[in-house]
């Protein structure tokens, strides 16, 4: 391949003001718009660049494929003073989790817990951007969502359980990180697989199989007709079931491998969510809670490390570093990663990214 790709770096508010331009062209509200920059951009920040602004291109086509509707508001129904339901009604998946969370948690600040299940909405972007929602208000909270079959039942071949996330958090002590956690189910992320063909890069050989059931390093055999695997075996799939479950089964939206998956063009996504926001004082003071998080930090991250490891770093931790970094030097991309958005620019006829750092 090479070497590594040249990268150039994006300020993050040029990149919120691109994502919202593009979004606004193909119909979607201001505060729509500006809601999926949000967890887009934030994504770009963290260093997940696998559900950063380069899913753009894929929401934008399924626009024009008439699979999902930029007009789209959520609409919230409740239906006990803890409990709620989202109805996506096909629009972006971010401003439907974004209002589930937002429920979630002023009904935990009177009740002391706040559950919200979404159902007939999209893919909502990284996880974690939804956790630090609640956990930047001093809430914890946990973070469920169902996706387009990618991983077999263990002992299966076919394509049945999506690629989860499971992703959760609490605030952290007045000196400590926030707990922030959020993984896939598989060894890596299916969007990671999507991100090394958009480079041309390989991908490690145990992340996912091909058509035949054999292991990969090529992204194009992963995805045509591939698998990804689970990680830890039967740990890994029993997980994704659990999503499936509190996701698609409780929500009423697709569930058991017939969720649509941002890349396919053929039908709407009827993906679901489950979320739930809990308030950490219920047994304790605040500042006892706080104190107690920031004793499990110091910890996790000094405890004896083993051959060869520099540093222990708590959930989260990485990212939030990785965040505090690009807010100042900038979002890197691979120049085929700008010219696709480009692309996009030209194709509605708005402004192109501004490479300006």
């Amino acid at each position: 391949m090479g070497g590594a790709p040249e990268h150039v770096l994006v300020n993050h508010k040029d990149a919120q003001l691109f994502v919202v331009s593009l979004l606004i062209a193909s119909g979607v509200s201001l505060q729509n718009a500006e809601t999926v920059a949000l967890g887009l951009v934030e994504a770009d920040l963290r260093g997940v660049e696998s559900h950063g602004i380069n899913r753009l291109p894929s929401y934008l086509s399924r626009i024009r494929s008439g699979v999902l509707d930029p007009k789209a508001e959520p609409t919230l129904h409740q239906i006990t003073p803890v409990v709620a339901q989202v109805d996506g009604h096909n629009g972006f998946g971010f401003p439907a989790a974004h209002l589930g969370m937002k429920t979630a948690i002023e009904m935990a600040k009177t009740f002391g817990i706040g559950m919200v299940s979404v159902k007939h909405s999209n893919h909502f972007g990284m996880s974690a951007w939804i956790v630090k929602q609640a956990v930047d208000v001093g809430m914890m909270s946990l973070v469920f969502t169902n996706s387009s079959p990618a991983l077999p039942a263990w002992g299966g071949k076919e394509k049945l359980l999506g690629v989860s996330p499971i992703a959760c958090g609490a605030p952290g002590g007045e000196d400590s990180m926030p707990f922030i956690l959020d993984m896939a189910p598989s060894v890596a992320a299916r969007g990671k697989i999507y991100k090394a063909k958009r480079r041309g890069e390989k991908i490690p050989g145990d992340w996912a199989l091909d058509a035949e059931g054999r292991p990969t390093n090529d992204p194009d055999k992963a995805l045509d007709g591939g698998v990804m695997l689970p990680m830890g075996g039967p740990k890994g799939s029993g997980l994704a079931i659990m999503m499936d479950v509190f996701s698609g089964v409780l929500s009423g939206s697709a569930f058991a491998g017939a969720v649509t998956g941002p890349y396919d063009m053929s039908k709407p996504g009827d993906v679901g969510h489950f979320l739930v926001a809990i308030k950490p004082d219920l047994f304790m003071s605040m500042d006892e809670f706080r104190s107690r998080m920031e004793t499990l930090y110091q910890r996790v991250v000094r405890s004896e490390k083993m051959e060869g490891v520099e540093r222990i770093f708590f959930p989260g931790e990485i990212e939030l570093l990785t965040e505090r970094k690009r807010l100042v030097e900038g979002i890197p991309f691979v120049q085929a990663e700008i010219d696709a958005l480009n692309k996009e620019a030209e194709l509605l006829k708005v402004g192109k990214i501004s490479m300006s750092v």
